[in-house]
């Protein structure tokens, strides 16, 4: 196995998922999926192992959707997936065809973009496509939508948030008139600081509440050590002692797929033995990279983003409190070092903001309720970067 970071991994070479993707179909064989993950955790590897390996009863059907900004562009994108589908059995999808050609007064030929005329009627086309699918299948369709939140936020930056709201509650529609229809939603932002903006303009219905989430978690300790073993083998890389030197690749990086390619390959760039010492060095330099190739510097600046102005301050305040404690914090204690900061005696928000920082994935609570960081990596690096 040759390292690969960043690239899209072959399904065949994806280690120590295949306990969660048994799960994770088990789940989408009861009800539709929310798959919640970090950045960089291994998503995207999960969801196209599970696309090249689906079950002969299940149909998934897979789509990016980062880069979509309107609700037409997305009509398009399902539509082209559909027909594309349908026309691997000799189909058209004849209901949206018919409904586009009437209200464009012309005639549709092949996958095209569609005209302006059909964006007040998003919905009416969304429901038709569905039904055109569903019409010429026997198996279960499964919408693998990755970046619907980010897709979800665009939309709400340039329509509004009663757009989203109408989205939301459409997709949820559809869910539920279908029985042979999944919908799995895949993004590192989260579902809920969309779901919470269009709440403050009026929103107050639970769109999401038929579906479960469930997250990727890093890999395990053996699966990460074996990954690293498979690295350096494939990569021919001289090692002084192996499981000691996969030991501190998978614990250095807090066994996160993604970090373990990148410190092979760089043992492989370096032409250096693959040793523990080797690896500390190679992870201290990409904490301190001025091109910051880990991309980490998106852990700061995303705050700034999805948090408002108090939830941000105190965000700050906390992770910086924690990138310095010497152990995990219980609340109270959290909290007394956090009024040392900032003005504060509303412990609810605080406890409301730790339950978002939570869900981004920055920190993690104990069994006994305490507080630490998620990943000690991020941590190192929170605290390099914020100079405490």
């Amino acid at each position: 196995m040759k390292a690969n970071p960043g690239g899209q991994i072959d399904p065949t070479e994806v280690i120590g998922r295949d306990e969660l993707i048994r799960r994770l179909w088990e789940i989408l064989d009861r009800q539709s999926l929310i798959l919640s993950a970090e950045r960089r955790i291994g998503k995207t590897s999960v969801i196209q192992k599970m696309r090249a390996e689906a079950p002969q009863d299940k149909l998934p059907i897979y789509r990016d959707l980062e880069q979509v900004h309107t609700l037409l562009e997305f009509g398009e994108l399902v539509f082209e997936d559909v027909e594309r589908y349908l026309s691997g059995l000799k189909r058209t999808a004849e209901r949206t065809r018919r409904f586009i050609s009437q209200l464009s007064g012309g005639e549709v030929t092949g996958i095209f973009k569609l005209p302006a005329v059909i964006a007040p009627h998003w919905k009416t086309l969304l429901t038709k496509i569905v039904e055109d699918l569903i019409e010429h299948q026997d198996r279960m369709v499964i919408f693998f939508w990755d970046e619907l939140p980010m897709m979800l936020d665009n939309i709400r930056k340039r329509e509004g948030d009663e757009l989203v709201m109408e989205v939301l509650n459409t997709l949820r529609a559809l869910r539920q008139t279908h029985p042979g229809l999944r919908m799995f939603f895949t993004g590192s932002i989260g579902l809920h600081h969309v779901i919470s903006s269009i709440k403050q303009a009026g929103y107050s219905n639970s769109p999401t509440n038929d579906m479960y989430h469930e997250e990727v978690p890093p890999l395990s300790g053996a699966y990460a050590q074996e990954l690293a073993r498979l690295l350096i083998e494939g990569e021919a890389i001289p090692f002084d002692d192996m499981q000691t030197t996969t030991l501190a690749i998978a614990s250095g990086v807090d066994c996160v797929p993604f970090y373990i390619h990148h410190l092979v390959d760089q043992m492989k760039q370096r032409k250096c033995a693959a040793n523990a010492a080797t690896a500390g060095e190679i992870i201290a330099s990409f904490l301190m990279d001025k091109h910051d190739r880990w991309d980490l510097q998106h852990y700061r600046n995303r705050i700034d983003t999805y948090y408002g102005t108090s939830d941000r301050i105190s965000a700050l305040n906390l992770l910086d409190i924690l990138c310095t404690a010497e152990s995990p914090l219980l609340f109270d204690d959290l909290f007394n070092l956090l009024k040392t900061r900032e003005t504060t005696g509303d412990d609810e928000a605080v406890r409301r903001v730790l339950g978002l920082l939570e869900r981004d994935h920055y920190v993690a609570r104990q069994a006994n309720g305490a507080y630490s960081f998620r990943l000690q990596l991020i941590r190192r690096w929170w605290r390099l970067d914020r100079g405490i």
